[in-house]
């Protein structure tokens, strides 16, 4: 049983890390002063193993690590991330763990991505004012020219690159033997045609943030 444990708290510390590291080298410009970072994929991928409560761990211990390191939001900034992040992967996680299997992924991931968006929409309106210092009627000129679609491409980029890694990261955890054969991983091997749609957001998504930023 601690040997269990001390497994499971290893493979989350590592989770833990790859997302910390997501955040300081992937950051992409996607719509003027709004940057993606693929954390959330390790979140959720997280979540979609262990369950809800591990991607809420790894977001809090992300977030406040983040904030003490490269961020300069403070403490609003560090809780819009744990919003966001937890929006989209423990909303992920819950419905996966409610059906264990790929169908139940791809209807996690999509509740995810508009549970995302909906939250994130409403706590820039509320929040973003203050952390920015910038009037709120400015940014309501700003939610759906800049946060509406950020948010839209932010949560497809997550779902789809989900869809394409969670195999190889559990494949990859296996095989450093933190994580024993079946543990959390449901019939989730993805079809040719969920790779196939996994490929066209993405690529409908880079193409929407060369067109935002002008370069077709």
């Amino acid at each position: 049983m601690n040997i269990r444990r001390t497994k499971k708290l290893t493979a989350i510390g590592m989770l833990c890390a790859l997302a910390y590291v997501a955040v300081m080298v992937g950051r992409i410009p996607i719509v003027l002063f709004l940057k993606y970072d693929p954390k959330d994929v390790v979140i959720v991928i997280g979540g979609l193993i262990f369950g809800p409560l591990v991607s809420l761990s790894v977001t809090v211990i992300v977030s406040v690590v983040q904030m003490f390191t490269i961020s300069g939001t403070g403490i609003l900034g560090c809780l819009m991330n744990v919003i966001s992040s937890c929006s989209f992967a423990c909303t992920a996680a819950f419905i996966y763990k409610k059906r264990h299997k790929l169908s139940g992924a791809v209807a996690g991931l999509l509740c995810g991505w508009g549970c995302q968006v909906a939250v994130m929409m409403l706590w820039n309106y509320l929040i973003a004012p203050i952390y920015m210092g910038y009037p709120r009627e400015a940014v309501v000129e700003l939610l759906v020219p800049a946060f509406l679609p950020f948010n839209l491409i932010k949560g497809g980029l997550n779902a789809a690159l989900t869809l394409l890694l969670y195999k190889p990261v559990v494949t990859a955890l296996r095989r450093s033997n933190l994580l024993e054969s079946g543990n959390g991983t449901g019939k989730t091997r993805a079809s040719i045609g969920v790779i196939l749609v996994a490929v066209m957001v993405i690529v409908t998504c880079v193409l929407w943030i060369f067109s935002l930023n002008g370069a077709i």
